[in-house]
């Protein structure tokens, strides 16, 4: 090996995915009505955009201030979130309805997320009444759609998604993916989809979804 060899492979730096990953949680109270949760979460992103789910999204307090004013809604009900994150939307949930599934499709994510289920199942909060449960879910991949579906055979009551349509790619594979739950209990199941807009793009690319 020449000198100018051995100077740029000491150059070289290598980085596991670690480096990019930020697992700084801390503990935070959310207040939505007469609710109390208390979750771990980033305060601020990770560098890689696909650990969005490490944070509270606006979205997602907008779905919970609205669940919580219309409680009754979840009240017998068996639900799916998708794009669940750190589980601030289930959580609530999880204060009125007997089954709960909270999905991603990040492992990392899916990491805190069974986190906070442990930290509500420990709280031994009498207002939690939900069998809860996180798995993972690609949209659009229908195998991990049909191993939920083999576990849930009667499909879901209801379908919750909050700030998770900011990557445009993905808004066909969610529609997708809702269509095929929505399909198992027919005109019974319902999706509720809370989003905060950041763009007019953003806003007429979900409006043509939905009316397809």
């Amino acid at each position: 090996m020449n000198r100018e060899e051995k100077e740029e492979e000491e150059d070289i730096v290598c980085l596991d995915e670690s480096f990019f990953i930020n697992d700084n949680y801390q503990l935070t109270t959310f207040t939505f009505g007469s609710q109390v949760i208390e979750l771990l979460c980033l305060h601020s992103a990770s560098t890689d955009f696909d650990l969005t789910g490490q944070l509270v999204w606006p979205g997602a307090l907008l779905l919970n201030d609205y669940l919580a004013k219309n409680a009754e809604m979840l009240q017998g009900c068996s639900i799916i979130e998708l794009g669940s994150g750190a589980g601030v939307t289930g959580i609530l949930c999880s204060r009125f309805c007997p089954q709960l599934l909270l999905t991603d499709h990040n492992d990392e994510v899916l990491k805190i997320l069974k986190k906070n289920i442990e930290l509500c199942a420990s709280s031994e909060n009498p207002n939690c009444c939900a069998e809860l449960a996180a798995e993972k879910l690609e949209w659009g991949n229908s195998d991990h759609i049909d191993q939920i579906l083999q576990r849930y055979s009667r499909g879901f009551d209801l379908i919750l998604g909050a700030d998770i349509c900011f990557q445009q790619s993905s808004v066909p594979l969610l529609f997708d993916t809702v269509e095929q739950l929505l399909h198992v209990r027919g005109g019974k199941c319902k999706f509720i989809l809370a989003y905060v807009s950041r763009a007019k793009t953003q806003h007429g690319f979900i409006d043509y979804e939905t009316s397809c």
